[in-house]
């Protein structure tokens, strides 16, 4: 666990990282530009906001609705949501993955609002708000660190798994029994829902990473019984041609599995993805044939 008394770091132990700033600046000027120019308002939730009817002639809105809030809690509430639980996940992943987990929890709100409009469940409304990211956030904080004590008005302590939990069925049961309290709820279901399957695809690959990583220390464990210099001569005369090419795989998994250690996934090449991938699979296809 870091120090509370790390670099940057406040009293309480938070800090802002460089993008949950940018996000909360970002979010600010937007609405103080609302509030100083009352003509901007109407302009910025019709040209900004997400409605589903015009996504094909406003396709930008899908992003741009994240940024647009109707008031000044709607926008409080968000931007607390995100500096208490975004900087543990900056941390942690770095800059380029949590914006791009951001991005795609936010898509995903909005997605999942066009499915539900074109059904019938959902009106065709403007959405606003960075509440569908702030949810993906929140998911992806309790999955991390679920028995995290989470105060609720500084009074009641809860566990991020269990607020998560109830968040989302709040959610769900007035997103599907049709609420008219002005929330978006399938936009904060389709960040959930975004941002659940963006992780579990993440844990995939680090599961597969990691056996990976097992195998290959194995292989590299393996002890060739010694011998008498003529017989250790007679081995390397009659070691398959394929071996040396194998113990340069070896390395270079090696070396870019210490990449991923140290930089995360994101900081692959697609070239060093797909030979990874490559490797991958030949190894799970011998298994198979073993078995």
């Amino acid at each position: 666990m870091r120090s509370t008394y790390q670099s940057g770091m406040g009293p309480l132990g938070f800090r802002l990282t460089p993008w949950v700033k940018r996000l909360m600046i970002a979010n600010a000027v937007v609405f103080v530009i609302m509030l100083s120019v009352p003509a901007s308002a109407n302009w910025m939730i019709d040209n900004m906001g997400f409605r589903a009817s015009e996504v094909l002639r406003k396709p930008w809105t899908v992003v741009t609705y994240m940024f647009v809030h109707a008031s000044f809690l709607h926008v409080f509430l968000n931007m607390l949501m995100l500096f208490f639980f975004g900087w543990r996940l900056e941390d942690r992943w770095g800059g380029r993955e949590f914006i791009k987990y951001y991005a795609i929890c936010g898509i995903g709100g909005a997605v999942l609002t066009l499915i539900f409009w074109a059904t019938g469940y959902e009106p065709d409304v403007p959405v606003i708000g960075a509440s569908a990211a702030v949810y993906g956030v929140m998911l992806a904080f309790a999955l991390n660190w679920p028995d995290a004590l989470i105060w609720i008005y500084a009074i009641f302590p809860i566990k991020a798994k269990y607020l998560v939990l109830i968040l989302g069925a709040i959610s769900f049961f007035s997103a599907f029994s049709g609420s008219s309290d002005g929330i978006a709820h399938f936009a904060h279901l389709g960040g959930l829902v975004a941002g659940y399957a963006y992780l579990k695809q993440g844990w995939k690959v680090e599961t597969r990473l990691a056996s990976l990583k097992k195998d290959f220390k194995k292989r590299r464990l393996k002890v060739v019984p010694g011998g008498s210099g003529g017989e250790k001569q007679a081995k390397s005369k009659s070691r398959p041609a394929n071996a040396d090419d194998e113990a340069r795989i070896l390395e270079v998994v090696d070396a870019l599995l210490d990449k991923i250690a140290e930089s995360g996934l994101e900081s692959l090449t697609p070239e060093e993805r797909k030979f990874l991938d490559d490797v991958s699979r030949k190894r799970q296809s011998s298994h198979e044939v073993r078995h």
